[in-house]
């Protein structure tokens, strides 16, 4: 199954020069002459007899419309031809997957062995088609748009390159100003434009129309000035504004900011002298990140600023410096600029962008497993979390209340022991999936691993199948690759059912490194560690 992005495919202006519809085009034709199944899936705006022609002549096979979301069909896939491609109906007219419904997700999951991401613009969302699938398959994987965004957000994060420069804009203050703290850590200036600018000239005490500035952003906006100076970074923000009459919107003059304060006076675009202001600052960065419009939201077709810098862009971009343009109208602009495509980064979807600035894990990247070898989104410095990290690991996945984790390392002094949950507790864990990330983490760390312990007491899953969809064969295979030549792996579980599933799991997707301790069957009646913190357990 393929989770495409209609943002991306369903463009009637795409064509195969485009490296992202070219990824994507490429993956679908690919895999019916590999030999497999595929279905689409998505979400469109469109109609569905003009989408289905629509793909049947961009990627050039068939494409079958498989109608009704009961998937009776998908639970039979031998009857599925491999020389067509088929498409589920449109999700945007199913609520069960905005509200990401597990028994939604499991009947989109039936017949299907992989899944193949290429959503990334969903991948701040958590819907069934993105997130809730992830638990049922056994190989969830990015697609190479996917790919590359994710080695875009991480690129983002990296601050060699010097000076950095952030250009911010847009508006709502308020809601972005969380992402200000992680690019203030990289960045050593903020150029503000757009909206943005008021509410930071504002907070400086620069006089501003009073129905330009956002009260409720006014605290965030102080505490952006605060936090710049604290790491005494520069602000940059317009010293002029193309303005129009209320009355006549073809009428414009360039008024300096403090010259804006008459009604009358509508400011609707960066003025020149702003943008000369900026231009000659940007002459010297060797790494941009524009995020969010120049432009207002009371905007103006007869002026241009936004191209214009657009195109000093393009020229800081054949000079080595290192760009990256997020947002749908400043992609727009830079794709108008031929020559740039293959020199600037660009990310459309900047609601994804302004959620990793923010901090926050993407629910559509935590479950794909291909961001193991990205190592998103965990950058561990051991020495930090352990006094002596050459010491052997101890590893317990699914670490619940923590208290199993927390004995045994009360008990064993020359262990280092780590929890991974993916639910966040209030103890020292990592919050994370373990079944996509255990390989990105714990790869990394300098001493042995020498115990993985993984318990589950009652899964929450009404029919016997699913009772442990957590322990896939990825995750098997992390733990043995990383496993030392004498470690353990400890299953545990009141349900003697799970146990032994979790059990026969490893042995079958062990590599053949794995034996029984205690022989092939035994079921061990007490806790080998001496805690029966959830009942009987198994080696």
């Amino acid at each position: 199954m393929v989770r495409f992005d209609s943002n991306i495919l369903l463009k009637r202006e795409c064509d195969e020069k485009n490296q992202s519809v070219s990824n994507v085009v490429y993956t679908i034709k690919y895999l019916p002459k590999a030999g497999a199944k595929v279905i689409l899936v998505s979400d469109w705006n469109m109609n569905n007899l003009e989408l289905q022609n629509f793909l049947s002549e961009v990627l050039q096979i068939q494409v079958v419309p498989l109608h009704g979301i009961s998937f009776n069909k998908l639970s039979k896939m031998n009857g599925l031809e491999k020389e067509n491609i088929h498409l589920l109906e449109n999700l945007s007219n199913i609520k069960e997957e905005v509200a990401n419904c597990v028994e939604f997700a499991r009947v989109l999951s039936s017949g299907v062995d992989i899944f193949v991401n290429y959503s990334f613009s969903n991948s701040h969302k958590v819907l069934a088609s993105t997130v809730g699938v992830t638990r049922f398959w056994y190989a969830c994987i990015a697609g190479f748009y996917f790919e590359e965004r994710l080695c875009l957000l991480k690129n983002l994060a990296e601050a060699s390159r010097k000076p950095y420069v952030a250009i911010i804009g847009g508006g709502n203050l308020y809601d972005k100003a969380a992402s200000f703290q992680f690019l203030a850590s990289r960045c050593q200036w903020f150029v503000f434009v757009g909206m943005m600018p008021f509410q930071v000239m504002h907070a400086l005490g620069v006089s501003v129309p009073r129905n330009l500035v956002d009260h409720k952003a006014f605290n965030e906006a102080l505490d952006t000035v605060r936090l710049t100076r604290d790491r005494n970074m520069q602000i940059l923000y317009p010293k002029d504004f193309w303005c129009r009459k209320k009355c006549d919107p073809k009428q414009l003059q360039v008024f300096p900011s403090h010259g804006i304060l008459d009604v009358n006076k509508v400011p609707v675009d960066l003025g020149p002298v702003s943008l000369d202001e900026i231009c000659s600052m940007l002459a010297n960065c060797k790494k941009i990140i524009w995020i969010g419009p120049v432009k207002f939201a009371d905007s103006s077709k007869y002026t241009n600023e936004a191209s214009k810098l657009t195109r000093i862009l393009e020229q800081l971009s054949q000079n080595n410096c290192e760009i990256a343009v997020v947002g749908t109208m400043a992609s727009k602009l830079v794709r108008q600029e031929k020559s740039s495509l293959s020199l600037i980064n660009i990310v459309e979807n900047a609601s994804v962008v302004w959620e990793f600035l923010k901090g926050r894990k993407l629910p559509g990247v935590m479950g794909i497993s291909l961001y193991i070898l990205l190592g998103y989104p965990f950058e561990i410095n051991w020495n930090r979390i352990y006094s002596d990290p050459a010491q052997s690991l101890v590893v317990d996945i699914g670490s619940g209340n923590g208290l199993f984790l927390l004995e045994m390392a009360r008990r064993e002094q020359d262990l280092n022991f780590l929890g991974l949950e993916i639910n966040e507790k209030n103890g020292y864990c990592i919050a994370t999936n373990a079944t996509s990330t255990f390989h990105s983490i714990v790869s990394s760390y300098p001493g042995e691993l020498v115990l993985v312990s993984i318990q589950c007491p009652n899964p929450d899953f009404n029919k016997p199948e699913h009772r442990w969809r957590m322990l896939q064969r990825s995750l098997i295979e992390a733990v043995v690759d990383l496993l030392a030549p004498n470690g353990k792996i400890f299953l545990q579980s009141d349900v003697e059912a799970v146990a032994i599933r979790m059990k026969e799991q490893f042995l079958t997707y062990g590599k053949g490194k794995l034996d029984m301790e205690h022989g092939q069957s035994e079921w061990l009646e007490e806790n080998p560690f001496g805690l029966d913190q959830i009942g009987k357990g198994m080696f």
